[in-house]
């Protein structure tokens, strides 16, 4: 989804290179998820069951476009 990728690009071109290590990793494990539960995470519908991915999903969705 084409949504989803600029999001995802946004976090990657604003936050990235500043985020640590763990922040990485909660990354990288937040692409391995499916597009439909991405999709719903991040329109508010749901949240992730793992702490780590809830806060950085509203990390996303917090930047400004």
């Amino acid at each position: 989804m084409r949504e989803l990728d600029q999001l995802l690009e946004r976090y990657l071109d604003r936050c990235w290179l500043e985020a640590g290590f763990v922040e990485r990793g909660v990354f990288l494990r937040l692409l391995e998820s499916e597009d439909d539960k991405l999709w719903r995470w991040f329109l508010g519908y749901d949240t992730p069951p793992d702490v780590e991915l809830a806060h950085l999903v509203e990390r996303i969705r917090a930047l400004p476009h």
